[in-house]
């Protein structure tokens, strides 16, 4: 198995004493997993940062083997985790699509929204500004995969606040009831740094 492709870093995690295990999202391809030499080196590990933007190549010699994952940055969102916010939204779209996406299975809406949510929490002036946008990209991942999911038309700060404490419920019962890991904790800190929003 070949090929490359623009992907989106959404998990990495260590693996032996310098290499990573990284999964990516591809418009083409889906979700993939790959081993990536030397990943916890200096490098390579502001290259993993989960939101990335890369451009990925995947190599194996049988789909039963993990594949050898090359990655070179093409746009990074490293500079938002120092706001707390943002690092939050980001931490919480991206664990949320490594967790719920079944691996190797397109969803090209999926890449091309996490990539428009992932622009909007960077370059929106605030909060008001991207808060839309992750709601709406919940929405869609319980819709493509088969647990409906509605698409907000509020643009309020109040209603959209609302809205995405109303959706946790529906991403917990269906999309991470049997996951393995605490996936919600991320979106638990994200709503409580929002709630401070709140007039």
């Amino acid at each position: 198995m070949q090929l490359s492709a623009s992907a989106i870093v959404v998990a990495a995690r260590p693996h032996g004493e310098t290499a990573s295990i990284a999964r990516v999202l591809t418009e083409d391809y889906g979700l993939v997993a790959g081993y990536v030499a030397g990943g916890r080196g200096r490098q390579l590990r502001p290259v993993l940062i989960p939101g990335n933007l890369v451009a990925a190549e995947l190599s194996a010699r049988s789909d039963a083997q993990l594949p050898f994952l090359k990655l070179e940055l093409v746009a990074s969102r490293g500079p938002w985790l120092n706001e707390p916010l943002p690092a939050a939204a980001i931490a919480w779209v991206t664990t949320l699509t490594a967790a719920v996406l079944p691996e190797r299975n397109p969803y090209p809406s999926v890449y091309s929204a996490l990539s428009a949510t992932l622009d909007a929490i960077c370059h929106a002036p605030s909060a008001r500004g991207w808060l839309r946008a992750v709601v709406l990209y919940e929405a869609l991942l319980l819709r493509e995969l088969g647990y409906g999911g509605g698409a907000p038309d509020q643009d309020d700060l109040g209603d959209l606040l609302e809205l995405f404490a109303r959706q946790a419920a529906p991403l917990e019962r269906y999309l991470l009831a049997d996951r393995k890991g605490d996936a919600m904790a991320s979106r638990v800190m994200l709503g409580e740094r929002l709630e401070k929003l709140k007039p």
